[in-house]
Order: structure tokens, then sequence, then C-alpha cells
């Protein structure tokens, strides 16, 4: 087990890495913690929640709605849930996300903690805070920043994790990689998924070496008024894609991460597109779709990152380097419309 400490400006985040999910842990109160999970998860690991008070929830990010915080809430109350009731997330970004944001309302706030069970929620959803829920066709427009008590990294979950969650999560480590480490994205190119399926100390120093690249750049600016916002790379367009043609993150992120270098090459002259292309294809994912634009600008135009009539969008200077970009709505329509 490695115990590493992120540093945020509220509180102090604890990593256990490579650490088995155990719930007899000196982490979770024998008799005061509430554990949330997905109907997926807990079919495929029903012991580990054997004697737990544990809430099941509907897998799927179509579930990461008022409807279910709304449930969870019924049955925190149910199980005399209190104020030093601690909440703990078993599952991938939608289990994650849902966690936080219920332990950020309920009674004003409880402590929480997360086992993130996918790649993705390993190296992205789990750390920085960020939780909340969708509204229609508007992803994570209802939220709040708030930080967990401890993140739990149990590897043994990847082995019931379906190929394709692999490849929805290496999208992340990608983008990662794109906006802020040239060396991991030049490692990435000579390696595959099956190399990390195959290799766990590999694996276990690349969701290491993710988790302490994202929570540097929260840490100095967890609430996004800067270079935060240099993690929403492929995001902005990703973002509406993934719900209006409900595919997976990753692969929605892919299109945006693609759409976004197109941009840059166009703004900035960036001149790595087909380099970039070509890893996310390396890793499964399929950077190309055809799709409505104009749906997609409308939802785009209800973007967290849209301030009155701009837009941040987040473009590559070169391999390792993002910029943030103040567009006006009107020049990033002709940037889009020319995609």
């Amino acid at each position: 087990m490695l115990k590493k400490t992120l540093l945020f400006s509220s509180k102090k985040v604890t990593c256990y890495f490579d650490t088995a999910f155990d719930t007899k842990s000196i982490l979770f109160s024998e008799t005061n913690s509430i554990f949330i999970t997905d109907e997926n998860i807990f079919a495929k690991h029903k012991s580990k929640f054997k004697n737990r008070k544990t809430i099941i929830i509907p897998s799927g990010e179509q579930n990461k709605i008022q409807a279910t915080v709304d449930s969870i809430i019924d049955q925190l109350i149910d199980f005399g849930a209190d104020r030093q009731t601690l909440l703990v997330g078993v599952g991938g970004g939608v289990v994650t996300d849902i966690t936080g944001y219920v332990a950020g309302i309920y009674m004003r706030g409880v402590n929480f903690g997360f086992v993130p069970t996918s790649i993705l929620a390993m190296v992205d959803a789990s750390i920085g805070g960020k939780n909340g829920i969708d509204l229609g066709l508007y992803k994570n427009i209802i939220g709040l920043i708030r930080q967990p008590s401890f993140i739990l990294y149990d590897y043994s979950f990847l082995k019931s994790l379906p190929k394709e969650e692999w490849v929805n999560g290496f999208a992340e480590i990608i983008k990662h990689a794109c906006i802020k480490d040239p060396i991991l994205f030049s490692t990435l190119e000579t390696r595959n998924i099956g190399f990390y399926q195959k290799n766990k100390v590999e694996l276990s120093n690349l969701i290491k070496r993710n988790v302490m690249l994202k929570s540097n750049v929260v840490s100095k600016d967890e609430f996004e008024e800067g270079q935060r916002k240099i993690l929403n790379f492929g995001h902005t367009i990703g973002h509406a894609i993934e719900n209006l043609y409900s595919i997976p993150h990753g692969q929605a992120v892919a299109i945006g991460m693609v759409a976004a270098c197109k941009i840059s090459s166009t703004i900035n002259g960036f001149k790595e597109s087909d380099r970039v292309e070509k890893l996310l294809k390396q890793y499964g994912l399929t950077p190309q779709m055809s799709f409505d634009k104009t749906k997609t600008f409308d939802i785009l135009q209800k973007d967290k990152k849209k301030v009155q009539n701009n837009i941040h969008f987040i473009a590559l200077k070169k391999i390792g380097k993002a910029e943030i970009l103040n567009l006006t709505l009107d020049k990033f329509h002709l940037l889009f419309a020319n995609l």
C-alpha cells in the first residue's frame, strides 16, 4: 500500500494506492458508514458489501439525475443517517459524482470517500472535488466542488471491467498527456491497453501518475478560475455530443479532442493533430463521427464554460501544452461550423 496526501484549499485528501477494499477497514466506521454503489458493481462484488448498509442505484449516465439523488436521500433517512455518517461511493464516475453531490447537500454536508472501480473514475472522476448531476441534455450542470476525505484504489475491481470501459478511461489518460505531459504521450505511443491489462506494476504507475497530474492542476486552481480549465480539453464539444447521442464519455471526449485539435490548428498552427488522432485509435477510441452541428451548438451555448457571449475553449499549442482561449460565440460558431 502506498499512501499519498493531496492538498487542496479546503482539506487534505488521502489516497490509498494498491489497497484492498475491505469494509472492516479502519477507514469505515462499523456503525455509521453507508456505501453507495450501482447494480453492476454490486452484482459482481456482493461479498464486499456483506453486512453493510448499502444503497444500490441503477447503472448508467442516464441515471445521474435528481430522481436518483432523491431516492438515495430517502434511503439515507431510512438508515438514520446523521451528520456523523460517512458516505462511501464504490463505483465508476456516475457513482462518485452522485455520492459526492449527495454528501454535499444531505444535512448541509457530511463526510464522504471514494472507492473508484473503473479506469475513468480512478484517473479522473474521483479527483478534484467536482460532484454533480445532469439535467436533460446538459451534463453536470447541477453540482458543487467539495473534496472527499479519501480515495482508495483497489485494482482488483478492474478484473471485471469490460474492455469498452478500459477504452473509455484511456481517453482521459490521453487527454492528460495532451495538455500537460509530453513524456507520458510518447510512452503511450509505444504501448496499448493490452500491455497495461497484463502489467499490474505499470498500470499502478500509470494511475498514480495521472492522479498526481490532475491533482497538481486542481490544487493550484480548485474552483476553476484559471488553469484548471485546461482539464476541459475535448470536453466542450465532447459533452454536448455525449448527451445528444448517448455515447460513452470516453468516445465523446475523443471526438471532442480531435475537433479541438483542428480548431487549434486553425487558430495557432498546431501541427500534431494526426498524432493525437492516431494515439486515440491505438487505444480503441473512435475519434470521428458525423453529428448534427446545429443541435450540438445549441447545447454548447448552454455549457458551463460560457460566460455571457463568450466561451472558454481549450486548445493545444503543442503536445503537453494547452492554452485557454476566450472566444466570442460568433467566432467559436464559425470555427465549429468549419470542422
